[in-house]
């Protein structure tokens, strides 16, 4: 079995930023030479997330109105009034979606449907240079 880790560095607008990863995965998948097996994508932190999603315009909207939903930016959180920041938001967003995500792979390329991509939402108030982690496994 193969196993074989990348990283890189993502540098993000903030809050509200998605980002396509589909071609960094891709690319991944290829210099690993995995055929058969599994890809991981991991973002380091507390306050960004990883997913599937179409990447279009309009959907990219949707996300962030369901987001602001879900976890208001008005709210009152436990987490601002104990560390004196903006972002408890963030943390619960990233903490409900999640930091990462496992695609099968065939053929050496990502399982992926046609309207399909990898993202990751930066999720916290401000910019941030976000670590990421892709892990490829397999035969």
């Amino acid at each position: 079995m193969k196993v074989r880790r990348f990283e890189y560095r993502i540098k993000t607008k903030g809050e509200g930023d998605i980002r396509d990863l589909t071609g960094l995965v891709e690319d991944s998948v290829a210099k690993s030479e995995v055929r058969e097996g599994v890809v991981n994508v991991f973002v380091v932190g507390s306050t960004a997330a990883v997913s599937t999603m179409e990447y279009e315009p309009g959907l990219i909207e949707d996300v962030s109105a369901a987001l602001e939903r879900i976890a208001p930016r008005n709210a009152e959180y436990k987490h601002h009034l104990r560390w004196g920041d903006d972002n408890g938001r963030s943390h619960v967003r990233a903490t409900i979606i999640g930091p990462s995500l496992t695609v099968p792979v065939s053929g050496g390329r990502p399982i992926l449907g046609t309207w399909q991509q990898v993202v990751l939402l930066e999720l916290d108030t401000r910019p941030r240079e976000r670590s990421l982690v892709i892990t490829v496994m397999g035969e």
